[in-house]
């Protein structure tokens, strides 16, 4: 059985139109019936009240009060009103912009066991370099499946920055069992002896879907200077869909200005795939 999967740096509220932009988000994702959602830079606002969640909401056991103007919330929300229904999960980072508590989401067509763990050396959500991870197993067609939602910091040396963080979240992850990591890695695919070739050498045994998919539609993430990137001047290819025991059969930009709206300052992958 296929199942797909789509992962998408959504800027939310720093968008312009973040309401507009939230549904074409929300239609695309009834069109396709993605069976696995993972987000990021999902924010709300520090002085939001706190607000009480349905049986779709899977908490993690130390977490963080949703509030009303929750982004992945808002999202959920909208999915019910056009008829689908998604288990979900958020996991806060740090403060953004000295106002959101920004984190990441999962949405999954099947419940979810969700945990969040700190992977940084950073600790204080005062300080952007506090990086969280939101893992969740869940169960397709009986079978078992670790999807991770991580937005990790950039390359400094082998020892800090993204370096640190993907050698504690190897720490937390399943030893053999189906895995997929998405999200936004900070760390362009063309740099050698960075990040990109870290995640591709490690004990994980990772395939990259773009390498590994049959069908290619599209590449980059990035296309012009964003937050975090302002020096940048080429197309990057900084987010990504890794796999264990799960073949790709497609990669996909999604929300590009050509296959679907521009709604964030990064593109979306899609990708279906199956179990080996």
């Amino acid at each position: 059985m296929t199942y797909k999967l789509l992962t998408l740096n959504l800027h939310s509220w720093m968008e312009e139109q973040p309401l507009l932009k939230l549904d074409i988000l929300a239609q695309e994702i009834i069109k396709q019936d993605y069976s696995m959602i993972a987000l990021q830079e999902i924010n709300q606002l520090i002085t939001s009240p706190t607000t009480t969640t349905d049986d779709f909401f899977c908490a993690t056991p130390q977490q963080h009060a949703i509030k009303q103007d929750n982004f992945a919330l808002l999202l959920i929300n909208r999915l019910k009103e056009l008829g689908s229904h998604y288990y979900w999960g958020w996991a806060y980072n740090h403060i953004g912009y000295d106002k959101y508590e920004e984190g990441v989401a999962l949405l999954s067509k099947t419940p979810l066991v969700t945990s969040a763990h700190t992977i940084s050396q950073r600790q204080d959500p005062t300080d952007y370099r506090t990086r969280t991870v939101l893992i969740g197993e869940t169960q397709l067609d009986h079978q078992s499946l670790t999807i991770v939602s991580g937005h990790y910091s950039w390359w400094i040396n082998s020892e800090e920055g993204f370096a640190y963080e993907w050698q504690r979240l190897i720490e937390h992850l399943p030893p053999e069992q189906p895995l997929i990591l998405a999200g936004d890695f900070n760390n362009p695919a063309h740099l050698p002896r960075e990040g990109y070739e870290l995640v591709m050498r490690s004990s994980l045994e990772l395939t990259d879907a773009f390498l590994d998919a049959k069908e290619t539609v599209g590449e980059f993430t990035v296309e012009k200077t964003i937050d975090g990137w302002e020096e940048n001047t080429q197309q990057l290819r900084i987010d990504y869909i890794f796999g264990r025991g799960v073949f790709f059969e497609t990669y996909r930009i999604k929300f590009n200005g050509i296959d679907t709206s521009i709604i964030s300052d990064h593109f979306g992958i899609e990708s279906a795939l199956t179990f080996l």
